[in-house]
């Protein structure tokens, strides 16, 4: 239930408070917002008369909130930008409302979003917002329905769909293999490019080929594109995803290094936090993501069924 009345004060109000206590002045609020100063200075004498108590400290031009004001103004701010996100969200999509889903960049570009017409297709009552995150997250303070991750059952608070298992490949720039590579342990005379979130990937391909090595360096990535990059202007082998190394092969930029791909220690999920009822637009996404997981062969899903993790 809503509070009294009497205590909501305008939009106009809170906004010249907050452009306010961010600027400095009425004079730059008044700019920002399009209103003239003398607006600015009434919208905050409502705000102060209705609240019962005096905001803000004035030093001649300058403006600057109390202490209290300032906390009252952050929150002011949150509930701003939320109400700002929630109306852009209606805009587009007045229908069916909208899915805020967390990717991470390779996967959500080369795996999900090619199947994401399908998607559309069958819900398009349903508009899927994308935004990359690399780690994860507290879902209490970001405004994302679900996330895909990458790892283990390991992200707090959170329920999970299985995707897959990830496949890795060893891959480099065609001439840059001068002499062929008979054994896995023939790729430590190349520079080998690392991922931030990847840190002890090679160490775990390594292993799983019986050959120990420890304290590898190298080139370090945030992302796996610019690492394929990095490995397609010859600046060293890039141990890649499967669904990401073929599409270079394919296109002739990038080789195969050693062998084929192989399992690396992580799977894909689908996210979403257990403590929050589900909003429709998730709900038919999970039951669409189960569906083509359930009738989709490791061919056309590019990734193997999963093995739970010990």
């Amino acid at each position: 239930m809503i509070g009294p009345r009497r205590f909501l004060p305008s939009i106009s109000s809170l906004l010249a408070l907050e452009a306010v206590d961010r600027l400095g002045s009425a004079t730059a609020a008044a700019e920002e917002l399009s209103l003239t100063h003398s607006a600015i200075s009434r919208q905050l004498k409502v705000l102060e008369a209705q609240l019962g108590f005096q905001l803000i400290i004035r030093n001649g031009t300058r403006l600057t909130l109390n202490p209290a004001a300032e906390e009252y103004c952050e929150i002011v701010r949150k509930l701003l930008h939320d109400l700002s996100r929630a109306s852009l969200k209606l805009k587009a999509n007045p229908t069916g409302g909208s899915l805020n889903l967390s990717i991470l960049p390779a996967f959500g570009m080369h795996w999900l979003a090619p199947r994401l017409k399908d998607f559309a297709a069958r819900h398009p009552e349903v508009t899927v917002n994308l935004s990359t995150r690399l780690v994860p997250f507290d879902f209490r303070n970001e405004d994302f329905d679900a996330a895909i991750h990458f790892g283990r059952k390991d992200w707090p608070d959170a329920e999970y769909l299985l995707i897959a298992q990830e496949e890795v490949l060893p891959v480099c720039a065609p001439g840059i293999l001068a002499k062929p590579v008979f054994a896995p342990a023939d790729l430590l005379r190349f520079p080998l490019l690392h991922l931030e979130t990847r840190p002890n990937a090679w160490e775990s391909w390594f292993m799983a080929h019986d050959v120990e090595v420890e304290g590898l360096r190298g080139m370090l990535f945030d992302q796996f594109s610019t690492m394929a990059q990095a490995a397609i202007h010859e600046l060293g082998i890039a141990l890649l995803p499967s669904y990401l190394a073929e599409i270079e092969i394919s296109n002739g930029r990038l080789a195969k290094a050693y062998g084929e791909a192989a399992p690396s220690p992580g799977s894909y999920y689908l996210v979403w936090p257990g403590q929050r009822p589900q909003r429709a637009p998730l709900q038919k996404f999970r039951r669409w993501l189960e569906d083509i997981l359930r009738t989709s062969t490791p061919e056309n899903v590019a990734l193997p069924p999963d093995k739970e993790l010990k």
